[in-house]
Protein backbone atom coordinates (compact mmCIF):
# COMPACT_ATOMS: atom_id res chain seq x y z
CA UNK A 1 0.00 0.00 0.00
CA UNK A 2 1.37 3.39 -0.95
CA UNK A 3 1.48 6.26 1.58
CA UNK A 4 -0.87 8.44 -0.49
CA UNK A 5 -3.44 5.64 -0.59
CA UNK A 6 -3.34 5.14 3.17
CA UNK A 7 -3.47 8.87 3.90
CA UNK A 8 -6.59 9.18 1.73
CA UNK A 9 -8.18 6.13 3.38
CA UNK A 10 -7.56 7.59 6.84
CA UNK A 11 -9.27 10.85 5.84
CA UNK A 12 -12.40 9.02 4.69
CA UNK A 13 -15.46 8.43 6.81
CA UNK A 14 -15.43 4.64 6.49
CA UNK A 15 -14.03 1.99 8.77
CA UNK A 16 -10.35 2.50 9.57
CA UNK A 17 -7.73 -0.24 9.58
CA UNK A 18 -5.75 -1.13 12.66
CA UNK A 19 -2.38 0.58 12.15
CA UNK A 20 0.57 -1.23 13.69
CA UNK A 21 4.08 0.20 13.86
CA UNK A 22 6.61 -2.64 14.05
CA UNK A 23 9.78 -0.55 14.19
CA UNK A 24 11.88 0.93 16.93
CA UNK A 25 10.35 2.71 19.93
CA UNK A 26 12.53 5.83 19.56
CA UNK A 27 11.29 6.25 15.98
CA UNK A 28 7.67 5.78 17.05
CA UNK A 29 8.10 8.47 19.72
CA UNK A 30 9.68 10.87 17.20
CA UNK A 31 6.79 10.48 14.79
CA UNK A 32 4.10 7.98 13.86
CA UNK A 33 0.79 7.81 12.05
CA UNK A 34 -1.94 9.10 14.39
CA UNK A 35 -3.94 6.27 15.90
CA UNK A 36 -1.28 3.67 15.23
CA UNK A 37 -0.35 1.15 17.85
CA UNK A 38 3.28 0.54 18.75
CA UNK A 39 4.02 -3.19 18.93
CA UNK A 40 7.83 -3.23 18.96
CA UNK A 41 10.47 -4.22 16.44
CA UNK A 42 9.57 -7.50 14.78
CA UNK A 43 13.16 -8.46 13.94
CA UNK A 44 13.68 -10.39 17.18
CA UNK A 45 11.90 -13.21 19.01
CA UNK A 46 11.00 -10.71 21.76
CA UNK A 47 9.54 -8.35 19.16
CA UNK A 48 7.46 -11.14 17.62
CA UNK A 49 6.18 -12.04 21.10
CA UNK A 50 5.20 -8.37 21.65
CA UNK A 51 3.44 -8.30 18.30
CA UNK A 52 1.43 -11.38 19.19
CA UNK A 53 0.46 -9.79 22.51
CA UNK A 54 -0.61 -6.59 20.72
CA UNK A 55 -2.98 -8.59 18.55
CA UNK A 56 -4.69 -10.60 21.28
CA UNK A 57 -8.43 -10.30 20.88
CA UNK A 58 -8.25 -8.77 17.38
CA UNK A 59 -10.59 -10.41 14.87
CA UNK A 60 -8.66 -12.36 12.24
CA UNK A 61 -10.65 -10.55 9.52
CA UNK A 62 -9.82 -7.03 10.82
CA UNK A 63 -8.09 -4.79 8.28
CA UNK A 64 -4.51 -4.28 9.45
CA UNK A 65 -1.79 -2.05 8.02
CA UNK A 66 1.76 -2.77 9.14
CA UNK A 67 4.50 -0.18 8.84
CA UNK A 68 8.00 0.51 10.06
CA UNK A 69 9.90 3.26 8.25
CA UNK A 70 13.25 2.78 9.97
CA UNK A 71 15.19 2.50 6.74
CA UNK A 72 14.79 1.82 3.02
CA UNK A 73 12.13 -0.79 2.21
CA UNK A 74 14.52 -3.43 0.90
CA UNK A 75 16.66 -3.23 4.06
CA UNK A 76 13.92 -3.15 6.71
CA UNK A 77 14.54 -5.87 9.32
CA UNK A 78 11.05 -5.60 10.81
CA UNK A 79 8.31 -5.57 8.20
CA UNK A 80 8.77 -9.03 6.66
CA UNK A 81 8.88 -10.94 9.98
CA UNK A 82 5.79 -9.02 11.14
CA UNK A 83 3.87 -9.86 7.98
CA UNK A 84 4.83 -13.54 8.16
CA UNK A 85 3.76 -13.67 11.81
CA UNK A 86 0.33 -12.19 11.12
CA UNK A 87 -0.21 -14.60 8.23
CA UNK A 88 0.78 -17.53 10.46
CA UNK A 89 -1.64 -16.28 13.13
CA UNK A 90 -4.48 -16.48 10.61
CA UNK A 91 -5.04 -12.80 9.85
CA UNK A 92 -6.60 -12.47 6.42
CA UNK A 93 -6.72 -8.72 5.69
CA UNK A 94 -3.13 -7.52 6.07
CA UNK A 95 -1.53 -4.71 4.11
CA UNK A 96 1.96 -3.32 4.39
CA UNK A 97 2.71 0.38 3.98
CA UNK A 98 5.42 0.71 1.36
CA UNK A 99 7.90 3.20 2.80
CA UNK A 100 10.57 3.35 0.14
CA UNK A 101 13.16 5.41 2.07
CA UNK A 102 12.07 6.13 5.66
CA UNK A 103 9.05 7.42 7.59
CA UNK A 104 10.19 11.05 7.64
CA UNK A 105 10.83 11.28 3.93
CA UNK A 106 7.96 9.14 2.62
CA UNK A 107 5.23 10.11 5.11
CA UNK A 108 5.98 13.21 7.19
CA UNK A 109 7.63 15.30 4.44
CA UNK A 110 4.62 14.67 2.20
CA UNK A 111 2.42 16.47 4.69
CA UNK A 112 0.56 13.39 5.95
CA UNK A 113 -0.52 13.52 9.61
CA UNK A 114 2.06 12.72 12.28
CA UNK A 115 1.76 12.30 16.04
CA UNK A 116 4.68 12.26 18.48
CA UNK A 117 5.29 10.69 21.85
CA UNK A 118 3.91 7.50 23.21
Amino acid sequence: MQPATLAKELQGSGSKPLLIQVGFESLYEQGHIPGSKYCGPARSPEGIANLKTCLQGVARSKAIVLYCGCCPWQECPNIRPAFKTLKAMGFTNIKVLHIANNFGRDWAQNGYPVSTGR
